[in-house]
């Protein structure tokens, strides 16, 4: 996901020598400088501090550590975390009391700048800063603000997790493809496109989707036959309650990874 937003952000214009990376493995440093041609660190310091905005693309499991890395060398910068699950009480805690904090949740899709953002600031972020950090998330996608912070956990669970969802509903149908005779590459294309098109339609209307689903059901027809089907076997409440667990697997794991 750093890379992603590397990527973006260059797309965009940001100049390569006004960002910086802090990456301690050495051959994706490397790989990293060799690649985007930015400034890169080995560790934490001031020269590597030196900068408006700090972007924590880093595993929850290793937030603890890195922000404690970090805490000597913050001074005013807008800290921005896309660590799923992890609080900024918790990180505010762990960076001595930093209160210019945002969280973002992006999804897979921003690795071809194709994603969607939650964000959420604490009210000590300014104006200015909240425009920052949209600039930053916009880079590999579009964006929607949150009022509260426990509502990521249900970004999380809705375009966080999402992919996985579509990707198990391509896999699906695909695979019924096969089972009617398609190759295996046939059956790929007609199940990918047919996605991609049909999100993309939904994307051009403000018409709601159940009006879309409907002009395609002609009543005694194929599509009417299928969707029967897959009400009777709860296609659509298995979705809803899917999501749901998500969500409250999400708020489970923030209090797990909080503590210190």
């Amino acid at each position: 996901m750093a890379s992603a937003l590397i990527g973006g952000l260059l797309n965009n214009g940001f100049p390569a020598n006004e960002i910086a990376v802090i990456e301690v493995d050495a051959e994706h440093r490397a790989r990293l400088q060799r690649s985007f041609g930015i400034r890169c660190f080995a560790e934490p310091d001031a020269g590597a501090l030196a900068c408006d905005a700090l972007v924590l693309a880093v595993k929850p499991q290793q937030m603890h550590a890195a922000c404690l890395s970090l805490q000597p060398f913050l001074k005013q910068q807008l800290v921005i975390s896309i660590a799923a699950g992890l609080r900024l009480k918790d990180m505010s805690r762990w960076l001595g009391g930093h209160d210019r904090l945002a969280r973002a949740m992006p999804n897979t899709p921003a690795l071809i700048r194709a994603g969607v953002t939650g964000l959420y600031a604490l009210p000590g972020v300014s104006e200015a800063e909240r425009l920052g950090a949209e600039r930053i998330m916009q880079a590999v996608g579009s964006m929607v603000w949150v009022d509260e912070e426990t509502q990521l956990d249900a970004v999380t669970a809705v375009s966080g997790s999402g992919p996985a969802y579509v990707f198990l509903f391509i896999e699906a149908l695909q695979q019924a493809a096969e089972e009617l005779g398609f190759s295996s590459r046939q059956a790929r294309q007609l199940s990918i496109e047919t996605v991609l098109g049909s999100a993309k339609l939904a994307s051009l209307t403000e018409e709601p989707t159940s009006e879309l689903r409907e002009r395609v059901t002609s009543k005694g027809g194929t599509t009417e036959a299928a969707l029967r089907v897959m009400i009777k076997r709860e296609f659509k409440e298995a979705v809803i309650l899917g999501v749901k667990a998500a969500k409250e697997r999400g708020a489970e794991l923030g209090e797990l990874l909080g503590k210190d």
